[in-house]
């Protein structure tokens, strides 16, 4: 499976389809492409092959065949679990501070429309307290939400105790295990789960295929409305070729997790061990805790963590800033473990694959070291000097600029493209220089026949912007997609 020659280190953000899964997929697409309700003959295969991947989806989490309801995705899933039981009874839900953005936004949602949302807090490593969970349970809760594994620490929360709780209570349990299934072991049961959502593409499987597990004798209303399909909670015609992947992709994680766990733990410690030993000023998140084998949040002291990214994309490695100075706001989960803005801004999640090797955690190592060290030397350079960030129209043309610069020692730095020079196009690399340097940089570049695409201005790495403008661009950053 290739990243086309790249690196790519972002496995809690999507894998690629596994080979095995890809092979099943394709009659689906062509030979065998009509519903499972066709009548008669057309539909006889396509009937088969979506009971048999709603068993391999059972199988990886404990459940029965029937418990299994298909969606598009973890976050349809999400979406089903919360609007579904709040719509079928009303009252006080609690979900914790570091669930994701799904389950987080669905929440504020409910919150907006009369419902009475409970979000608790979580400890310094992460973690939800199960006795701060039982506390909070009022005589008209009706939902408690609380994800298996961070996707952002990857730290792994006491949902066994958590879903005992609400099982004594008789207040149904959602877990949101999209980061988890496939990766460690999951069984619904024992979780005390009435509902669990996972996702196909987590677990090298394809986009656009997600199930959510309902407990039998679960109340759930559906959330959109059409033909009777999966049990009356999702209608429309199922994306028959990414299920039957989804289900293929489920057997091979089930059968190969304690070896792939194994492997993912190896290269995750070693990665950490590396950027330790390399890289002054860093603290890995959650390391206290148990984690997901998969997931390494490292926080740098004075590295923004955009500009850390561009460095590695532009070194043809990717992993996942978990803030940006550009918006003037780390994500919420990074606020909620209360982490320091000096380190919450210069947060990355590293998340190795199974088809990653310890040479290319090595690789990685050497450019975070390499990258971290020239970003915090330009920022000694420029100190309180406003900088200008010069975008371009590809990633040669940002080499290249880079390299005529340092030849003429003028003081250069990756960072990331501004959110307002995206309708530039372009890659999301662009390339920090002093202001008062501005001009002798566009003299250089323009010797060589490099010009930039356009200019923004920074201060202190951080847009000169009032709060207002600040929240604008943020805005728009999520109307384009440029925030995650």
């Amino acid at each position: 499976m290739s990243h086309n020659q790249e690196l790519f280190l972002d496995h809690a953000a999507t894998t690629p389809v596994h080979p095995q899964v890809l092979g099943l997929m394709l009659p689906f697409f062509g030979n065998h492409f009509a519903p499972p309700s066709a009548p008669f003959t057309a539909g006889e295969k396509p009937r088969a092959a979506l009971a048999e991947a709603r068993n391999r989806v059972a199988s990886l989490i404990g459940a029965r065949p029937p418990e299994i309801v298909f969606t598009s995705s973890g976050t349809e899933a999400n979406n089903l679990a919360m609007l579904g039981i709040t719509q079928a009874r009303s009252g006080h839900i609690i979900v914790s501070a570091v669930e994701h953005a799904s389950v987080r936004n669905t929440a504020k949602h409910l919150g907006d429309t009369g419902c009475r949302v409970s979000v608790l807090p979580v400890d310094a490593i992460g973690l939800v307290d199960p006795a701060a969970v039982e506390e909070a349970i009022r005589e008209d809760t009706i939902l408690i939400s609380v994800m298996h594994v961070s996707n952002e620490t990857g730290v792994i929360q006491p949902v066994r105790e958590i879903g005992r709780i609400a099982r004594d209570r008789g207040i149904p349990f959602h877990c949101d295990c999209v980061q988890s299934a496939g990766k460690i072991p999951v069984d619904a049961e024992a979780m005390n789960a009435d509902l669990l959502s996972i996702s196909s593409h987590k677990l090298y499987g394809p986009k656009g295929a997600g199930a959510l597990y309902v407990r039998e004798g679960t109340r759930i209303s559906p959330v959109l409305f059409g033909s009777f399909k999966e049990g009356g909670l999702r209608p429309g015609t199922l994306n028959i070729p990414c299920i039957v992947g989804f289900g293929r992709a489920c057997e091979e994680a089930l059968s190969g997790m304690e070896a792939n766990a194994a492997l993912l733990k190896d290269l995750r410690d070693r990665l950490e061990q590396e950027i330790r030993t390399r890289v002054p000023g860093i603290t890995v998140n959650g390391a206290e805790a148990e984690r997901a084998p998969h997931i390494a949040s490292i926080s740098f002291e004075g590295v923004p963590s955009d500009a850390l990214a561009a460095w590695l994309d532009l070194n043809g490695i990717t992993v996942s800033p978990r803030a940006s100075l550009f918006s003037r706001r780390p994500s919420q989960v990074l606020e909620a473990l209360d982490i320091p803005p000096g380190l919450a801004f210069g947060t990355v999640r590293f998340s190795p694959g199974w088809e990653n090797t310890i040479d290319e955690v090595l690789r990685a190592a050497d450019a975070v070291e390499q990258a971290a060290t020239r970003l915090r030397e330009f920022s000694r350079l420029v100190r309180d000097d406003t900088t200008c960030i010069m975008s371009f129209t590809s990633k040669d043309h940002v080499r290249r600029a880079m390299v005529h610069l340092r030849e003429a020692a003028l003081p250069c730095a990756v960072t990331a493209r501004p959110i307002e020079l995206a309708h530039l196009g372009g890659p999301r690399i662009a390339l920090a220089v002093p202001c008062s340097r501005q001009d002798e940089a566009e003299r250089i570049l323009a010797a060589h026949r490099i010009t930039a695409a356009g200019t923004n201005r920074l201060r202190d790495m951080c847009m000169t912007r009032s709060p207002e403008e600040a929240r604008f661009w943020e805005k728009v950053a999520q109307i384009k997609g440029e925030s995650r």
